[in-house]
C-alpha cells in the first residue's frame, strides 16, 4: 500500500486570549484522531498560520484533511502538496509539534509576504524542510 504526503498551510483563526489552550486542545484531538486512522504528521505554528504535514494511506490523510478544512480555527486553508511517498518521515509521531519560535514565525510571515499567499508560488519541499529542521533542532 502507498503512503501519501500532504502539506498544506492555513490563517490561524485562535482567539489571541485562548492560543495556549486551544493549540494544546489541536495537537491532544489530533493525535487521538491519526492513531485511530493511520496518519502521521506534524504540525508548525506561529501567531499567524499553522503549516502541517499529514502523511498515511490516501483516503485516511483525505478525510483528515478534509476535517482540518471545515475547522474554523483554520482560515483559507491551502494545499501545497500532495503525493505518494516511499516512506513516512514521521510514521514515529501521531502529530509531532515543531512548536511556535519567534524565527520560525518571522519565516512562516516573509514566506506569505512573498507569496502573497497563493499556493502555487510556494514550494512544498521548503515547508516540509523547514518543518523537518524544526523537529530536528528540537531533539
Amino acid at each position: 500500500m502507498t503512503d501519501y504526503r500532504l502539506i498544506y498551510f492555513s490563517e490561524n483563526r485562535l482567539p489571541l486570549g485562548q492560543l495556549a489552550a486551544e493549540l494544546d486542545a489541536i495537537l491532544d484531538k489530533s493525535r487521538q484522531n491519526n492513531v485511530l486512522v493511520g496518519v502521521t504528521g506534524a504540525l508548525m505554528f506561529s501567531a499567524g498560520y499553522f503549516v502541517q504535514v499529514l502523511e498515511g494511506e490516501q483516503g485516511a490523510v483525505e478525510a483528515t484533511f478534509e476535517r482540518i478544512q471545515q475547522d474554523s480555527r483554520h482560515g483559507d486553508v491551502q494545499l501545497v502538496d500532495f503525493s505518494p511517498v516511499a516512506e513516512r518521515t514521521f510514521s514515529n509521531w501521531s502529530m509531532a509539534y515543531a512548536g511556535r519560535r519567534e524565527d520560525a514565525s518571522d519565516e512562516l510571515d516573509a514566506i506569505g509576504t512573498k507569496s502573497g499567499f497563493d499556493p502555487s508560488l510556494l514550494d512544498g519541499h521548503q515547508l516540509f524542510d523547514k518543518l523537518k529542521s524544526r523537529l530536528l533542532e528540537a531533539a
